[in-house]
Parts: structure tokens; C-alpha cells; sequence
């Protein structure tokens, strides 16, 4: 296997380098210490892993030549080896297409037993970034629900809730709104309550900016 290791810290390169290459199986054809000469070493040498650390000359440098590298070559087989660990970068780290995710620190045979996976084709991922894709996976299909919830309870409002939310996108307030439909304020509160429940939202503000974020004013306009 030939290997790219992408860190800026010298000393950590050399003991990576020792590291895979004491096992007999792996040659390490490049190194870089930025994610601007990661690309150009990945191009030069087409690897077979990268070992991508995430900050170097910039906090998410590894990150940002990952996606570089990835839409150069779909087929690269990138592992991010870092520090962090923090839920927002794991999840966006692996949004890149990477192979893999592994915390420094975590043991020579680890280390070397995660590369081997990922060149053969399985997932290894530990325990901690699993907990936090499944997480992120949980949060997303959970979205995704209630907006189809919210969308399809758009349709089957009344006229007046229709008239509501048209007045709300164009900014009216309640008072308004009452002055403008002949009617008591009391009696706009209780409809606007009456539809909040019906889409699921507590605030009138929510709907109108779900509204615009999904680009259906036009059905109320």
C-alpha cells in the first residue's frame, strides 16, 4: 500500500511515517504540511490512502483539500487522522467523502488495522464517530419528517388560515390583520393558534421563515 501523510507538525510525520512503514506492508510515497501541498502530492502520486490531518495552516485546511482532492478523483480513499473530535467536525469532515476517522493517540495497531480496512473496501469507524453519524443521521431523518408534516398539512388549511399566512408573509401584525379582515383581535389569535397546531410550530415567525426557506410564498400570494 502507498500512503500520503498530510500533518504539519514534523515530528508527527516522521513518527507516522516509522510507524506504517515498520509493518513491511506499507510504503509512504509523500508527505505535506499544508492541505494546499496534500493536493499537489495526491496528483503527483495518486496513493492508495491519505492520512489527512484537519488543521494546519488553517483550522479546516484538511478539510477543504479532501473535497479538492475528491473532485479531482471521486476514487480517492481519504482518513482523516486529528485531534478533533468534536461532533460538528467529525460530521463535516466525513460530508467530504472520506473513507474513515481516526483521533490521534489511538494506537499503532489501530491506526494500521483502520487503513487496512479502508483498502479493502469495509468500514471500521469506531464506537465515538458511529454515535455521532447515527446521531447526525437521527437529527436529519427527524427534519425530514416534520417538514413533510408541515408541507402536507399546507394543504388542507382553510381559506381563512390561507389568508392568514398571506397577511403574515407581507409582514402585518395581528392588530393589522384584524383591522384588515373586519374582525375582533381576540378572533385572529384564536385562528392563528388553531393554525400553529396545525403545522406543528409554536411561533408565527417559525412559519413564515419555513415558508420562505421552502420557497412556497408563491402559494400565498
Amino acid at each position: 500500500m502507498t500512503v500520503l501523510i498530510a500533518e504539519d507538525m514534523d515530528i508527527l510525520r516522521q513518527d507516522i511515517r516509522e510507524t506504517l512503514e515498520k509493518t513491511g506492508e506499507i510504503t509512504v510515497v509523500a508527505e505535506a504540511a499544508s492541505g494546499k501541498a496534500a493536493l499537489e502530492e495526491y496528483l503527483l502520486h495518486r496513493p492508495d490512502i491519505v492520512l489527512m490531518d484537519i488543521e494546519m495552516e488553517s483550522k479546516t485546511a484538511g478539510i477543504e483539500a479532501a473535497e479538492k482532492i475528491l473532485e479531482k478523483d471521486s476514487g480517492a480513499r481519504i482518513i482523516y487522522l486529528t485531534s478533533h473530535d468534536s461532533d460538528e467536525i467529525i460530521v463535516s469532515a466525513l460530508a467530504t467523502g472520506a473513507r474513515d476517522y481516526v483521533v490521534k493517540g489511538c494506537g499503532d495497531d489501530v491506526l494500521i488495522s483502520h487503513i487496512k480496512s479502508v483498502m479493502d473496501g469495509s468500514c471500521n469507524l469506531d464506537s465515538r464517530v458511529q454515535a455521532v453519524l447515527m446521531g447526525e443521521y437521527s437529527r436529519v431523518k427527524k427534519q425530514e419528517k416534520g417538514l413533510l408534516y408541515f408541507v402536507e398539512n399546507l394543504s388542507r388549511l382553510t381559506p381563512v388560515e390561507r389568508e392568514l399566512i398571506t397577511l403574515l408573509i407581507k409582514g402585518y401584525r395581528i392588530r393589522e390583520i384584524a383591522d384588515k379582515r373586519n374582525v375582533e383581535i381576540v378572533t385572529v389569535k384564536s385562528q392563528i393558534r388553531t393554525l400553529l397546531q396545525k403545522v406543528g410550530l409554536s411561533r408565527t415567525k417559525e412559519l413564515v421563515k419555513i415558508i420562505e426557506e421552502l420557497g412556497l410564498s408563491y402559494l400565498f400570494t
